[in-house]
């Protein structure tokens, strides 16, 4: 009788990529990255065990919004006060901080548990070409392919 192989924490061989979202629509962008972030494209994916791989974004603030998603998408968050509810739209929120637009759909892709909130630590976004990760030495992920 064969059995399913599932990985321990201790066997997962993590990797380093590197992306480029220079004019790479946003949600494509995160669909990959939250696949990568999970281990989906990996042979030994377990559901139950963070087997994915570490990712670097590079030129978060070059990231294309389709459509009219710049001016009508429109993100909410409340501060916890009353009327204390506060917009803005993805055009602006990509203007102000790149690098937080790309971590919080990412975010919305993985998880809702602490193994989602794990993979998201793995996530490493800059808003430009700079990164701290070159001792890493990551892959480039040719993310046009996978779409």
């Amino acid at each position: 009788m064969r059995t399913t192989y599932m990985a321990k924490p201790n066997d997962v061989d993590r990797k380093w990529y590197i992306v480029d979202a220079t004019d790479v629509s946003l949600g494509r962008l995160a669909s990959v990255v939250a696949s990568v972030l999970r281990g989906k494209n990996k042979p030994t994916f377990t559901p139950n065990v963070d087997t994915g791989d570490n990712v670097i974004v590079i030129n978060a603030e070059k990231v294309a919004l389709t459509g009219r998603k710049a001016t009508n998408k429109i993100y909410y968050h409340h501060t916890g006060f009353a009327g204390g509810l506060k917009s803005r739209t993805a055009g602006n929120f990509r203007d102000q901080n790149p690098e937080k637009l790309i971590e919080t759909s990412v975010q919305g892709m993985l998880p809702k548990n602490s193994l989602g909130h794990h993979m998201a630590l793995k996530l490493h976004v800059y808003a430009g070409e700079d990164h701290k990760h070159e001792a890493q030495k990551p892959e480039v992920l040719d993310i046009t392919n996978l779409i």
